[in-house]
């Protein structure tokens, strides 16, 4: 089949013998181009006819997302077999070979990423179309799949561009040259790559190990927040209120971090309260437990109402009730405190602490100042001079003034 394709494009070559030689040449291979063109065409029509809801349909999806790479690698092969017939001088049929060379070689590199891609996607969607899926079973396998494939993503990239440029011989040769002297090139290429290296060995043991997963609700920095995307060498993480944080990697195998989702994602919330000691404990606990059983954010398995503590003023009332997940549980600690505040304050006014003060301002800051009402009561303090003792004391001196004394003497 070879030897006759070749025929035939030595035909197509004679019929442009009228042309520049050069011209013909680039003329034949544009036709041996097309030919690639059409066949890869042809076969992709015939294998997306193919039937089937669940095979068919990933053979399908499959062939139209490699079509691009394989049609191109295709086109590649068939001028690379006709360019011994193309009649070009040798240093140009050598310099066009080579480049064919490096781009079939990055094509290939290519094509492996996006069968990656490909594969992983449909793996995921396999798992999410599942009805009996577990969330925290959902969450390990996406983040190991994701974690993986930027993994693979990373090397295919890193063997393919090693691969193109050892096509180029002075980079061969300095390549065997690294090669004969491995151990100081080993030493300085690991010193200086040390940073990308522990990012990418940390994040293949994330993968494996699962401290974190796609989701998961940690608490980083005194903040909120769910780990949005983890890539090869660095973990984003979402805040409740939109923020960003990009983290290395490495950051979660070197410190300690709370994740509330590691093994579920319910929690128990806590709410105190803080209640004079006058405060009817029956009929508080028994409003909380219908404020908790009638919320739907309550998931049905933990409630209680306890005095955890107590000092000279007030008592402290703990109520624990759990949900679905952290963020229904500060929705149902906020809905709690609402309500019961709200009874409370209704029918249970005894129940509230007593060291409040309220502070009225009048119409006029001058009627406070006048007000007698507002002022403090005289005091009566004796006339300047020297203190003579008690009025009814020993030697009948009283108080009076010195003066007075010495016109007595």
């Amino acid at each position: 089949m070879k030897t006759e394709f070749l025929t035939l494009l030595t035909r197509i070559r004679h019929l442009f013998g009228w042309l520049p030689g050069l011209l013909s040449s680039i003329l034949m291979l544009c036709v041996a181009g097309l030919v690639a063109e059409m066949f890869s065409r042809f076969i992709t029509k015939l294998i997306v006819r193919i039937p089937g809801q669940k095979r068919g349909a990933f053979v399908r999806s499959f062939t139209m997302a490699m079509q691009r790479p394989v049609r191109i690698m295709l086109v590649i092969v068939f001028v690379g077999t006709a360019l011994p017939v193309s009649g070009l001088p040798y240093d140009i049929m050598q310099a066009t070979t080579h480049a064919l060379v490096v781009l079939f070689v990055l094509m290939l590199g290519y094509a492996a990423v996006v069968a990656t891609r490909i594969l992983s996607d449909a793996y995921l969607k396999r798992i999410n179309g599942k009805d009996d899926k577990d969330d925290i079973l959902l969450r390990t396998h996406m983040t190991q799949v994701r974690v993986l494939r930027r993994t693979s993503d990373l090397l295919i990239g890193l063997l393919t561009i090693g691969a193109a440029l050892m096509t180029f011989e002075p980079v061969r040769q300095y390549g065997l040259s690294l090669f004969a002297s491995a151990g100081a090139a080993s030493l300085v290429v690991g010193l200086a790559a040390r940073p990308l290296l522990t990012n990418l060995f940390a994040g293949m043991q994330i993968a494996m190990t699962q401290p974190i997963r796609m989701e998961d609700l940690i608490i980083i920095n005194g903040d909120w927040a769910w780990v949005e995307e983890i890539t090869s060498t660095y973990v984003v993480l979402r805040v409740w209120d939109w923020r960003r944080h990009i983290v290395p990697i490495s950051y979660f195998l070197e410190n300690t971090f709370q994740n509330w989702t590691h093994n579920s994602a319910a929690l128990i919330g806590v709410v105190f309260l803080h209640l004079d000691f006058n405060a009817p404990m029956d009929r508080i606990r028994e409003r909380l437990r219908e404020i908790v059983h009638s919320a739907p954010l309550w998931d049905g398995k933990e409630f209680a109402v306890q005095v955890a503590d107590c000092n000279a003023h007030v008592m402290t009332v703990r109520v624990i009730a759990s949900a679905r997940s952290a963020m229904q549980s500060w929705d149902l600690r906020c809905e709690i405190r609402e309500q019961i505040i709200a009874f409370l304050r209704d029918e249970c006014p005894e129940a509230l602490p007593r060291e409040r003060l309220s502070h009225v301002a009048s119409t006029s800051g001058l009627d406070v100042m006048t007000d007698p009402a507002t002022l403090s009561p005289p005091v009566r303090r004796p006339p300047p001079g020297a203190y003579l003792g008690p009025r009814n004391g020993a030697g009948g001196g009283g108080m009076g003034h010195s003066d007075g004394g010495q016109g007595h003497g």
